[in-house]
């Protein structure tokens, strides 16, 4: 069964976590979960809300027999949903191919002239696809998103697991974007930070244990990039 946990990045939204292996899921909703359909076993088939036909497809975005848009399955993971393989290396071409075709469908401008109940079951469903496709996108996303998936967390401000080593070499990069002088200088730091997070990234295997610690330097390098934004905006 589900069991709810903290708020985390979610839109005015209840957050399910389900710790179920490689398959399980941690999903974000714009509504109160009691608007999603249950999870449901292979002996316990989903329906469609409006006719009640049974729903073969999952994820069922729309009815087959009545066409109607459906709400979202409570536990499906964003690799699901954007018909993904699980794996820290997604194929972004056919990412956003997913994505453009479900949003041309599920987008709530098709549904001004439907009943309440579609109107907002494609709020939520388009909602929950531009999330999916937006944390699948990007390398160091995806890969929090894995970690959470597993029930692993890189909490923030914790430092007891990187090395000396590595604790000393950002604590260099962050002073000499400090003492940068010109946007030149800032710009260097910020490539140089995006060619590590780049090297870390082609190092990331499938087990989860070892991928801990390369993501959890790529987190602390994409805040150095964050800092660097922030630089460069002092100068304009």
């Amino acid at each position: 069964m589900p069991t709810s946990c903290n708020r985390k990045d979610t839109w005015r939204s209840h957050t399910n976590f389900v710790a179920r292996g490689k398959d399980s899921h941690f999903s974000c909703y714009t509504h109160p979960v009691s608007s999603l359909r249950s999870f449901c076993t292979d002996q316990d088939k989903l329906s469609c809300w409006h006719c009640e036909q049974p729903l073969d497809k999952s994820p069922a975005f729309f009815c087959m027999s009545c066409k109607v848009v459906q709400p979202p399955e409570e536990g499906m993971s964003y690799f699901k949903i954007m018909d993904c393989t699980y794996t820290f290396t997604v194929d972004i071409q056919k990412l956003q191919r997913r994505y453009l075709q479900l949003q041309r469908s599920l987008h709530p401008d098709n549904f001004g002239q439907k009943s309440v109940k579609e109107q907002e079951y494609s709020e939520i469903q388009s909602a929950l696809v531009n999330k999916a496709y937006n944390t699948l996108l990007k390398p160091l996303s995806r890969g929090l998103y894995m970690l959470e998936l597993q029930g692993m967390r890189i909490e923030e401000g914790t430092d007891s697991e990187a090395d000396s080593e590595f604790l000393m070499e950002l604590m260099e990069i962050n002073e000499a974007l400090d003492e940068a002088r010109t946007p030149e200088e800032a710009n260097k730091i910020g490539k140089d930070t995006k060619g590590k997070q780049r090297y870390l990234y082609k190092s990331l295997k499938n087990g989860l244990q070892t991928a801990k610690a390369l993501l959890a330097q790529m987190k602390y390098y994409a805040n150095i990039e964050e800092k660097v934004k922030e630089k460069l905006s002092g100068f304009m």
